[in-house]
């Protein structure tokens, strides 16, 4: 099968219909390992692509949907130390929490093609003929691990390089000396920003998805709109 190179549209055409269906596309039959094989394309274009748009300068630190906060236990020691002067100290450490993600991403983009090239023809068949986010949540189920082992040693050296870990040690310091604060802060952030740098992916990865389910305008090349019409006069 010419290799063609597509983008996540592609699986998302087929993930369009109800059936995983192997009759002809265009002028001959493909096999169901053909149909796999262009899924993987798909599935490659489509994670690189998400995982280029995070690992970018303010890939998380401008992007609200994905942008990483003040750990939850943590909120209210911001608010707490923002009113007693210490905003800007509060602000370092918001971007420097998204600059150590904005690291990390770029780890990502071969863990996601080591866990396509592993993909089974009945693994792209559960896709194909899965909910909204099938494909999302195949990689949720194998790169969640590979992405935490990835993601943390260089979360840890990205939280230390921008002064991140000084910054929340010198924060938490200064709220836990705040006389009468009974629940003190644990600097500890690098699992924290670890499982958020790998949430921001999966959202991103979860948005190209639903974009092509529900949006017509987005299958934009010749090849899917073939695809797309082949399989709207057989459905």
């Amino acid at each position: 099968m010419k290799r063609i190179y597509l983008c996540l549209p592609l699986l998302l055409a087929f993930l369009s219909f109800s059936s995983f269906d192997t009759r002809p596309l265009m002028a001959a039959d493909p096999t169901s390992s053909q149909i796999t094989a262009a899924l993987k394309q798909a599935l490659e274009q489509g994670t690189n692509k998400s995982v280029s748009k995070l690992s970018a300068l303010n890939g998380f630190f401008g992007n609200a949907a994905v942008k990483i906060l003040f750990p939850p236990e943590a909120q209210k020691a911001e608010k707490t130390l923002r009113k007693i002067g210490f905003s800007k100290l509060c602000d370092n450490l918001t971007l420097s929490l998204n600059r150590a993600a904005e690291d990390a991403a770029g780890k990502a983009a071969p863990i996601f093609v080591n866990a396509i090239k592993q993909m089974t023809v009945k693994d792209a068949a559960a896709i194909l003929t899965g909910g909204q986010d099938a494909a999302t949540q195949y990689f949720r189920n194998t790169t969640n691990q590979s992405l935490t082992d990835q993601f943390k040693p260089v979360i840890q050296t990205s939280l230390s390089k921008v002064g991140a870990t000084r910054l929340y040690s010198s924060l938490a310091a200064q709220y836990n000396r705040i006389p009468l604060t009974f629940n003190k802060i644990d600097p500890e952030l690098d699992d924290y920003v670890t499982q958020q740098a790998i949430n921001g992916i999966f959202y991103q990865i979860a948005l190209e998805e639903i974009n092509i389910r529900q949006n017509l305008s987005a299958r934009t090349t010749p090849l899917l709109q073939q695809v797309f019409s082949f399989f709207s006069k057989k459905s």
